[in-house]
């Protein structure tokens, strides 16, 4: 598809996704709505109810780092399809016309291969009509109706992420076939998280305690998955398996990064 998305690696697992039931709910109806099409809409003739498009239109919702595009990844290997997230710096244009023919570029290239496109920070792209004030007012909304009618006419999957699902438009909010939001893992998902970050190979001391770490430290499974992979550079560097030490370390060094206030109470947790 050019400059404007990049083809995304499938290397997940839905065994990998830690998300909570009602999410894994929502995915097998994403992976049913796709691979039971032909049956629901020609065999019982659903298809005769609908107007255009027969695809699947998805959102995906919640901070970031709780599975968003992972789930992508999943949904798109359980299907089969290709993914291209899409990149909206080389889609948007300040140019009259310019964001129009980028998008419909996309959609055509998407249609023609079959594959899925992703659009993260989807908000940026699809948010909520402004009143008309200016001439740039009323484009920005030419644009978001070429959008709706693109989106609505797609035969394939299109999954939209965002971490504010309330700046999206309502005329797309009520298009969407499946909307999940993500939330922060509890304690038992990030102890769950924390577990399938370590490959078989990565050398562990015996002193690491993980349900040390999940219990109290709420962090999202992408800040879990930064801390692994600082405390293995760590420990490498050491030259000793990954040892609670780095850890601890990781997990500090991933709290202030963020900007989060270390309490008393998760400070002595962390320096046992």
């Amino acid at each position: 598809m050019g400059p404007a998305a990049e083809r995304l690696p499938l290397p997940y697992t839905r065994a990998q996704l830690v998300v909570p039931e009602r999410i894994a709910r929502e995915l097998d109806l994403a992976v049913a709505w796709v691979r039971h099409q032909r049956k629901v809409l020609d065999d019982w003739a659903f298809g005769d109810r609908l107007g255009v498009g027969r695809g699947l239109t998805a959102l995906f919702s919640g901070p970031p780092g709780t599975g968003k595009t992972m789930a992508s990844q999943v949904l798109a290997r359980e299907l089969g399809l290709d993914l291209f997230r899409v990149d909206l710096s080389q889609t948007v244009s300040k140019y009259i016309g310019e964001t129009e023919k980028n998008i419909g570029r996309i959609f055509d290239e998407a249609r023609a291969s079959g594959a899925a496109i992703l659009f993260d920070e989807a908000d940026a792209l699809f948010g909520k009509r402004s009143e008309v004030k200016d001439a740039h007012d009323r484009y920005a909304n030419v644009e978001i109706g070429y959008l709706l009618q693109r989106l609505e006419a797609h035969d394939g999957v299109v999954i939209l992420a965002t971490n504010r699902a309330r700046d999206l438009d309502e005329a797309f909010v009520r298009r969407f076939h499946v909307m999940i939001d993500f939330p922060l893992p509890n304690a038992a998902d990030r102890l769950r998280i924390w577990e399938g970050m370590f490959p078989a190979d990565a050398a562990r001391d015996e002193d690491v305690d993980l349900a040390q770490l999940a219990e109290p430290v709420e962090l999202s499974g992408g800040e879990i998955k930064n801390v692994a992979l600082a405390a293995a550079y760590l420990a490498a560097a050491e030259g000793t398996p990954i040892a609670m030490r780095h850890l601890r370390r990781a997990v500090m060094r991933e709290l202030q990064k963020n900007g989060r206030v270390l309490g008393g109470e998760l400070l002595r947790e962390l320096e046992r």
